[in-house]
């Protein structure tokens, strides 16, 4: 008598299945998206892919609105999702300006910086600012000190302390942010006095790049009718805000010596710093270590919070020294 076996019928995947197969697509798809945004510094996938990681859940949007009439002069705040402590003083503001050659940016693709602070107990605004071919010269600094202006008024009423308010930007951003901390004339076409401000922080800026001798620097400030006065090492002065200048030895696009000469400067003008030059950064890596894909590197996010904390003190007011890494 033959014996039968019984044959079956193909396998069907499970429920199980499909969703390991979906967290691997998703899981591969990051990764592609991460290692792109590495690559090419597309700043809205690095934002995406923070927003992935660290959520939203901090941060509260309190303010997303114009401070000028150009599409560009937009701004947004962020505070706290719930508050640090019951009772405690308004939050410490950080005002972040974008880079980008002063050519191409968007402040809604740096969330990420709202998502790295507020939940350490600061405000942060985002302003953006009018780009070549709109504006040249000296329209980035004057929107800069706009935005201000607009801090300044109706930061107290969403909880915010514009008594306390630290500049802080990367690349042409920090170059827009320097020349705000130290030629004074911008805040004071707003009504603002500069001194006041509590500290700046530069990531990679230039601060220091005449002969202009690229596109972006050809495009936004070859039709200044004096050069010098263009460059923030020219404003460095003794009662200056704090600073923290870093920047990373493998920047090859700001390089180094901007940040080192800034020091240099504000040395001689009789306010001691260093620039701190960290090591195996490059001119993209150092914003991104400020988001979570590669926050397991805090060799700029300590320091940032530091900073931060010392010149944010209530009562402040000494200057802070970086130092030579």
């Amino acid at each position: 008598m033959a014996s039968t076996v019984a044959r079956r019928g193909p396998r069907t995947m499970g429920w199980l299945g499909w969703t390991g197969v979906g967290v691997l697509v998703l899981a591969l798809s990051l990764v592609v998206s991460v290692s792109y945004a590495m690559a090419t510094n597309a700043v809205a996938l690095l934002d995406n892919a923070d927003a992935l990681f660290r959520g939203n859940s901090q941060i509260r949007l309190v303010a997303a609105t114009q401070y000028g009439a150009d599409p560009q002069q937009k701004l947004e705040m962020f505070v706290p999702a719930k508050p640090v402590k019951i009772g405690a003083a308004p939050y410490p503001i950080v005002v972040f300006i974008h880079g980008g050659g002063w050519d191409s940016g968007d402040p809604h693709y740096y969330r990420f910086i709202a998502r790295a602070l507020v939940p350490q107990g600061y405000a942060v605004v985002l302003p953006g600012y009018r780009l070549y071919p709109k504006a040249r010269f000296p329209g980035m600094v004057e929107d800069g000190a706009a935005a201000l202006r607009w801090v300044h008024d109706h930061a107290a009423a969403l909880g915010g302390d514009p008594t306390r308010v630290v500049l802080m930007g990367h690349s042409a951003g920090a170059y827009n942010a320097a020349m705000l901390a130290l030629d004074k004339r911008w805040l004071a076409h707003e009504g603002l006095d500069a001194n006041q401000l509590r500290g700046f922080i530069g990531l990679a800026g230039p601060y220091d790049f005449l002969p202009l001798d690229t596109d972006a620097t050809r495009n936004s400030f070859g039709n200044a009718s004096d050069l010098p006065a263009t460059q923030p090492i020219h404003f460095a002065r003794a009662d200056a805000p704090p600073m923290l200048l870093l920047t990373g030895d493998a920047d090859k696009t700001v390089f180094p010596r901007n940040s080192v000469a800034l020091a240099r400067a504000m040395t001689d003008a009789g306010r001691p710093m260093q620039a701190d030059v960290l090591p195996g950064l490059s001119h993209t890596r150092i914003i991104m270590l400020m988001a979570k894909p590669f926050a397991g590197n805090h060799a700029v996010l300590d320091k940032v919070l530091q900073f931060l904390a010392a010149v944010t003190a209530p009562a402040s007011s000494a200057a802070v020294k970086p130092t030579v890494h």
